[in-house]
């Protein structure tokens, strides 16, 4: 059975990440992508600023998250060297789900897991602190990638630890030590970790779009009151 359909089987049984439960009457879709006009007027590069505009969308909104990314073509990759290239070729489609929220928010852990890898990915715009859960499904082994985390949340870890669904896994991390973004949980379900550990892109070329999509699954599927 594909991840994808083994998931989606499950999706009712999963614990809620957050506290209260991401819904439709508490949540705000942000598009980050070129369609998104407000963009044209934001400076990348300038952390506050971005963190302003978000915050103010969540706010004026009535929401207490921001939710949305999965496979969407970004314009604010371009503002770290980590993601660009040449024009042409700056990766900028995202594999995961963004949850914006408050800095500190709590994340609990969606399914019984043990600890894969973790570490501090310090590169100006990249994960910052970051953990990889290792999951099975019947005879299905996958992953999730929890990133933007606090520093507090990679203490006492260790490789092989067991979490059980529903624990506390790690607090929603602050700029800058989140890799410079407002904050925010950067997740992602991986079905081939090819020999990473700690780390996984979690942003791919155009042309990989579709290579990309079969390794890492919709996580929308572990929200499910917002289909």
């Amino acid at each position: 059975m594909k991840l994808h359909d083994l998931l989606k089987k499950r999706r009712s049984q999963y614990y809620p990440m957050f506290k209260p439960d991401l819904e439709k009457d508490n949540t705000f879709i942000l598009d980050f992508s070129g369609r998104n006009k407000d963009l044209d007027a934001l400076s990348f590069s300038d952390t506050l600023l971005l963190d302003k505009y978000v915050f103010g969308k969540l706010t004026g909104n009535g929401a207490i998250y921001g939710y949305g990314g999965y496979m969407e073509d970004r314009e604010v990759y371009r503002r770290s060297p980590l993601f660009a290239g040449s024009q042409e070729k700056a990766r900028s489609v995202h594999l995961g789900i963004d949850v914006w929220s408050e800095k500190g928010k709590e994340i609990f852990l969606p399914l019984n897991g043990r600890v894969h890898g973790f570490q501090n990915n310090k590169q100006f715009g990249d994960y910052g602190p970051t953990i990889i859960m290792e999951h099975q499904l019947e005879d299905v082994v996958f992953y999730t990638l929890y990133g933007h985390l606090d520093l507090d949340s990679l203490n006492g870890l260790k490789i092989g630890m067991p979490f059980k669904a529903g624990d506390l896994l790690g607090r929603v991390g602050s700029f800058p030590v989140n890799g410079d973004w407002p904050p925010h949980l950067h997740f992602q379900i991986i079905g081939d970790l090819m020999g990473n550990k700690g780390d996984f892109p979690g942003v791919c070329l155009q042309e990989e779009k579709e290579y990309y999509r079969k390794i890492c699954p919709d996580p929308g599927i572990f929200f499910p009151k917002l289909s």
